[in-house]
């Protein structure tokens, strides 16, 4: 994560939300008196909130692992070609 100040944060506002955004690299914004904040892309924010609901959800935690361990035992469900031509839009 790249740092600045809140003054060359405010000088280069436009410079450094194009960055945030084209680059998906969170910002943190530091302050001499005061908390430092972190600018980052609506796109990544959603991204990351995704991510913390999945890890919270101890059921869907759960599901997740019993998949892995079906999958790595090869013992998973395997769809049939038509299935998969279904699901893909073949």
């Amino acid at each position: 994560m790249e740092t600045t100040t809140v003054n060359q944060f405010r000088d280069n506002l436009k410079n450094f939300v194009e960055q945030v955004v084209s680059q998906h690299v969170p910002l943190r914004v530091t302050r001499r008196a005061g908390a430092d904040f972190v600018v980052m892309s609506a796109e990544d924010w959603e991204r990351d909130q995704e991510t913390l609901y999945v890890l919270q959800n101890t059921s869907l935690m759960r599901q997740i692992a019993t998949s892995s361990a079906t999958h790595n035992a090869g013992s998973g469900y395997a769809p049939t070609r038509e299935q998969v031509d279904e699901i893909t839009g073949v």
